[in-house]
């Protein structure tokens, strides 16, 4: 992170990333100095509530954040921004989004947890729109004009107020990643009355482990362990009342919902307190690791690797069979994990396959036929990217073989 000192002082001319949170209440004019060389402006967790209407002067920026401002409107000065294409406006107080606000290039757009009643109808001439992520808002229903953003591959919907499934984003091409729990439309939560309930002062928490979307996940240790759980356990901190995939309490309810699994993370436990909600869960052994790395600003909706991993074909073919089975597992339970990515994916030595992170998942038992096979088709669809990434990463003496040209069959 740089300072208004060092912009001011002129000391950062040529930076292609700028970010700033300096309790900033109007847009620092010295930004326009860095014009030749700025692509990435993250204005993330100031007082901004606004942006100058000739913003389209940083003729390169092609990523804005301004996550935890006090903006109630998308500024229409971004629509004339030429290369604009990944915007973040996350945790404002955003309740309108005008007709021209958005470049026609718009490949990225954040909104969660704001306070949207409506979309745009000019929402679908976003045609490159691959990323869409609305969690936390007002939304009672989608433009039709949803249908012609054929490039959507992820949305997520949950924590609105839509009083019907949207059926408009079933016959999108490439959508592969729906979240929408937590919704008048949804089905009633599970009680779950025989999961155990602990209190957060029975456990300490030690180093974090990971974290992602919805919460932090570190080791732990018992104080008082009434259960007679297994000692050694991880806890799941969940990030406030909404998450970038929707309220916890959805996650935990589908989590348990989808039952016990030898290639899921078993839950043990929850901890619900005014002041903290989290999830005990048994810790994943030492010898397991990611798959993958979440999607990074160029990818956009497709996971990254570790530069120069590589599995032979019977490696991928063992880790896919296993993906299949979970995927059936999820389809019986009328359950959509809406996560399913190989970062979400930890692996041994053995190529076990452990599926966590359940705060995207959705319960769809309750919608009709037509709807239950198009949520299904769209959870197909990430298991074909899955594959597609998998085979990415075979060794190049494997591309040749039967299992290989069978497994490219399926994307």
């Amino acid at each position: 992170m740089q300072t208004l000192a060092q912009l001011d002082n002129s000391e950062l001319i040529g930076v292609t990333r700028l970010q700033l949170s300096e309790n900033l209440t109007r847009f620092p004019e010295a930004i326009f100095d860095l014009a030749e060389s700025l692509e990435i402006l993250d204005l993330s967790n100031n007082q901004l509530s606004d942006l100058p209407e000739d913003l389209h002067r940083l003729t390169k920026l092609k990523i804005l954040f301004c996550s935890n401002n006090a903006f109630t409107q998308i500024p229409t000065c971004l629509a004339k921004c030429p290369q604009l294409e990944m915007i973040g406006f996350k945790s404002n107080q955003i309740a309108k989004v005008d007709e021209r606000a958005l470049p026609l290039i718009t490949r990225w757009l954040i909104l969660t947890d704001n306070q949207i009643t409506k979309l745009p109808e000019s929402i679908g001439k976003l045609h490159r729109l691959q990323k869409l992520a609305l969690a936390g808002n007002q939304l009672s229903a989608l433009p039709a004009s949803i249908a012609e953003c054929k490039n959507l591959e992820l949305i997520r919907l949950s924590a609105n107020k839509l009083e019907q499934f949207p059926d408009v984003l079933l016959d999108l091409p490439k959508l592969a990643w729906l979240a929408f729990s937590g919704n008048p439309c949804c089905d009633a939560r599970d009680q779950h009355e025989e999961f155990k309930t602990v209190k957060f002062a029975d456990v300490t928490l030690l180093e974090v482990l990971g974290q992602g979307a919805s919460g932090v996940i570190s080791k732990a240790q018992w104080i008082k362990n009434e259960f007679d759980f297994p000692a050694e356990i991880a806890v799941k901190v969940f990030k406030g009342k909404i998450t970038s995939d929707g309220y916890p309490i959805d996650e935990l309810d589908a989590c348990l919902a989808t039952g016990e699994h030898p290639n899921l993370v078993t839950p043990l436990a929850k901890i619900s307190q005014e002041d903290c909600s989290a999830l005990i869960m048994e810790l994943i052994p030492r010898d397991y690791y990611n798959l993958g790395q979440p999607p990074s600003l160029q990818s956009c909706t497709r996971d990254t690797f570790t530069k120069g991993q590589k599995f032979n074909i019977q490696q991928i073919k063992k880790i896919i069979e296993q993906m299949d089975v979970l995927h059936q597992h999820f389809s019986d339970k009328n359950i959509s994990h809406g996560d399913l990515y190989a970062h979400n994916v930890m692996l041994n030595q053995d190529d076990h396959v452990l599926l966590g992170d359940f705060g995207a998942a959705s319960k769809y038992g309750h919608l009709t036929l037509k709807q239950k096979q198009g949520v299904q088709r769209i959870e197909t669809r990430a298991l074909q990217f899955f594959i597609e990434d998998m085979l990415s990463l075979c060794d190049s003496c494997d591309v040749n073989s039967k299992e290989y040209a069978k497994l490219k069959q399926r994307i």
